[in-house]
């Protein structure tokens, strides 16, 4: 019985190799995953989803959907202020590398004794703040994989 689930296993791990046939587009930051009957586009483009990753990799991640374009972080609560936290949820809206391809929603809570969390207002900068980093972490990966310079 072993035997026949560790054949099981192996014959589905081969199945899983790789072909390197991920195709991308450095112009369009765009990532085409192909299969041996078609290939399937990633809807958002590379470039701003690894900037919004990368950007946001001190929040922990709650949800990230490469095929939607959204990614939600959890609360993160900055070590100087325990007594707030904030969330962010990121979508990106389209294949190209624009800065209207993206939009940006932060939430913010603070703690009040009795009541538990309570929301708060965010400063309106806070999410342009992070929309012009993560554009411009965008623009630096396309230029480090040999695309062209303009959005």
């Amino acid at each position: 019985m072993r035997i026949l689930t560790v054949l099981l296993a192996t014959l589905l791990l081969a199945a899983c190799g790789s072909d390197d046939s991920d195709v991308a587009d450095s112009a369009s930051g765009s990532t085409a995953i192909s299969s041996t009957s078609d290939h399937v586009t990633l809807g958002v483009n590379s470039f701003l989803w690894h900037a919004t990753l990368d950007t946001l990799s001190f929040m922990p991640l709650q949800s990230a959907d490469p095929f939607g374009g959204v990614i939600i972080t959890d609360w993160y609560s900055a070590p100087a202020t325990p007594n707030e936290r904030m969330r962010v949820t990121i979508y990106i809206l389209d294949r190209r590398l624009r800065a209207d391809g993206i939009k940006i929603a932060v939430f913010r809570q603070t703690h009040a004794d009795p009541g538990g969390w309570v929301d708060a207002q965010v400063n309106p900068d806070t999410a342009n703040k992070l929309e012009d980093a993560i554009l411009t972490r965008a623009r630096e990966l396309r230029l480090a994989s040999g695309g062209s310079s303009g959005s």
